[in-house]
């Protein structure tokens, strides 16, 4: 039996839970600013739009998108800081 997939441990939490497009990016930017360079930081949202605009987020400005899963109708995420 393989072993289950272990879940990062964040830094923060960001909880979306219940806003739409774009308060969870929007929310996301700030606690990004607020978290050490190299820190985790959890999100947990419920609109569906984050499954494409987090991703973005992270492309666009440098940030590590470590893990995503999906569980029922809430999407989390896992995103490392770049180092400054």
């Amino acid at each position: 039996m393989p072993d289950p997939i272990e879940t990062p441990i964040a830094d923060a939490i960001l909880d979306a839970t219940g806003l739409n497009c774009p308060e969870p990016v929007m929310m996301l930017h700030q606690k990004v600013r607020d978290l050490a360079a190299g820190g985790l930081l959890k999100v947990i949202a419920t609109d569906p739009s984050t499954r494409r605009d987090i991703p973005k987020f992270c492309v666009f400005l440098g940030h590590e998108l470590v893990d995503q899963q999906v569980e029922g109708t809430t999407f989390l995420y896992w995103i490392r800081k770049k180092a400054d």
